[in-house]
């Protein structure tokens, strides 16, 4: 039997709509997708599924055509986290990683809205999914009742069908210029992701993912309760910079507009009486999950792969922070965006870990994460003051105003004592903070207002009066997502050290850094080799090349 017009045409639309939904790309550097004239290798895997089943029996049952259509519902909502999560994050999405954020990003996000309308985006989210699984299952319908049927009949349809079945096998096999025909698979992308699953939870596949013997445990060895003495007992403060990464020197927009609050920043540590060394490290991470850099300083291991973060938190492996306290230091974390349970703080095992709710903040919140920067960290020096008789300590203390989405930006404080108070802003700056409204198709200008936020408020901290000498370790966590720094960045970060001590800084420049705010560009190596740089530097050993 021939088939008719009308049902050429419908069989059509089903399959062009189909191999449209499998086959998208990133509307970059949005969350947005774009349409793409590609052949989807899921689809050709679903067209020669469909007429092998048509081959075994004519029709589709209703629980058939239902599974069948789930199973498309996921290869679709798969691709669109792979297509949008390079362009948003600079890296590929990561189940094992991105799914713990999500609940998290989402309570976020909805705590600061009345529930209804939480609620109605959640009904929007499932009406959509329904409506999307609704479609899946019609094309599906119209296929095995036009084009199916008829292509098992003709011999031209054989040729086509074994065509696209060649196309798509020679893209997935790396065959050059098939990518301007054929559209990424997405398959291999989930086999990938059960993989990951798998080996987390198989901890004995991955016993060989760490080092036998790290920097910390060998200067524990080595140099016993002696292993910072270079320090003289003075207090540390680490300082993470969220999305401090290189674009900030690399880009022709973000170097001439960050240059004048690095500069600014330069003016008052010399007019305090500080210098300063710096050099570009490699972070295991980029876009986000900066506990991924957090840690591999602190270990000195290397964490690009997640996996071994996760190996890493069921060990009793020692630290920086377990030898600055063999050495006699009280070490604290300071956590000011985190205000729910996080029970990974208790590896790191900090002396007073110090999240949100801890600092009792009564000002009102600004941006996603309530607490600014510089609020929090004045916060804490209230709250446990330096004296001449407290042990020497340990800060470490993560940024949170210059995150994703980067908008909006708190403002600056000059008065710090202000800062501490229930009313730290004037009505008109929180008015002006409120009317700012994230830019998702331009977030460049947000994101280089909330760095020269954090590089104002570094400006005013090293103004104040020092309770005790203190040297700064100031870190770029990972470079900002990718529609900031562009397709595929370097992974590197400016590291910054902080003191009044010319032999102490004397001693990393000769491991590589090199005078002022702005590095040379050659990258020292990756975060974990700074953790034995930092050794050599704060110990007894001489600083090595």
């Amino acid at each position: 039997m021939p088939l008719n017009w009308p049902a050429a045409l419908k069989g059509a639309v089903a399959l062009l709509l189909l191999n449209g939904l499998l086959s998208f790309g990133p509307w970059w550097p949005t969350p947005g997708i774009v349409p793409q004239a590609r052949l989807a290798p899921e689809f050709v895997a679903l067209w020669l599924l469909l007429l092998w089943l048509a081959a075994r029996r004519p029709g589709l049952s209703r629980r058939a055509l239902g599974i069948l259509s789930a199973l498309v519902l996921c290869l679709i909502l798969g691709r669109y986290a792979d297509v949008t999560a390079p362009s948003l994050f600079g890296r590929p999405v990561n189940l094992y990683w991105d799914l713990p954020q999500l609940p998290r990003f989402l309570w976020v996000t909805a705590k600061d809205h009345p529930a209804w309308l939480s609620a109605a985006a959640a009904a929007a989210v499932l009406g959509g999914a329904w409506l999307l699984f609704a479609v899946i299952r019609l094309c599906l319908s119209t296929l095995t009742q036009t084009l199916v049927p008829w292509s098992l009949r003709s011999f031209p349809a054989w040729l086509i069908s074994f065509g696209a079945a060649l196309l798509a096998a020679a893209h997935l096999a790396g065959v050059a210029g098939t990518g301007r025909w054929a559209s990424d698979a997405m398959l291999p992308t989930y086999a990938r992701q059960i993989g990951l699953l798998w080996d987390v939870h198989a901890p004995g596949r991955l016993a060989g993912a760490l080092p036998a013997v790290t920097a910390t445990e060998d200067a524990l060895a080595t140099h016993g309760p002696q292993v910072f003495s270079a320090l003289a007992n003075r207090d540390v403060s680490f300082i993470f910079l969220e999305s401090f990464g290189a674009v900030l020197y690399d880009h022709p927009q973000a170097r001439p507009a960050s240059d004048p609050a690095r500069r600014a920043l330069q003016d008052a540590l010399t007019a305090s009486g500080r210098q300063v060394v710096s050099g570009f490290f490699r972070s295991p991470t980029v876009g986000g999950a900066s506990d991924l850099a957090h840690l591999s300083l602190l270990s000195g291991i290397d964490l690009s792969d997640p996996r071994r973060h996760d190996l890493l938190l069921t060990t009793r492996r020692p630290t920086l922070l377990h030898l600055f306290k063999q050495a006699g230091y009280q070490t604290f974390g300071v956590y000011h965006a985190v205000s729910w349970p996080w029970p990974e703080h208790v590896y790191y095992g900090f002396d007073h870990y110090i999240d949100g709710p801890a600092l009792r903040y009564q000002g009102p919140p600004i941006t996603f994460w309530k607490i600014p920067d510089q609020i929090a960290l004045a916060r804490y020096e209230q709250q446990f003051p330096r004296t001449a008789d407290s042990p020497p300590r340990v800060l470490f203390f993560p940024t949170i105003s210059s995150h994703f989405p980067f908008s909006p930006v708190p403002p600056y404080q000059p008065d710090w004592q202000r800062a501490l108070t229930a009313t730290p802003f004037d009505r008109e700056e929180l008015e002006a903070v409120a009317a700012q409204q994230v830019d998702w198709l331009d977030m460049r200008p947000s994101y280089l207002a909330s760095v020269d936020y954090v590089y104002r408020w570094l400006s005013g901290y090293f103004k104040l009066p020092e309770a005790r000498e203190t040297i700064y370790v100031l870190i770029g966590d990972h470079q900002p997502t990718a529609n900031i720094t562009g397709e595929r960045p370097p992974w590197d970060v400016p590291v910054h050290i902080i003191s009044r001590d010319r032999r102490l800084l004397d001693r990393f420049k000769a491991q590589g850094f090199s005078e002022g705010l702005w590095p040379e560009r050659t990258v020292l190596g990756g975060i974990h080799h700074l953790t034995s740089l930092l050794l050599s530097g704060f110990g007894p050993a001489p600083a090595r090349p």
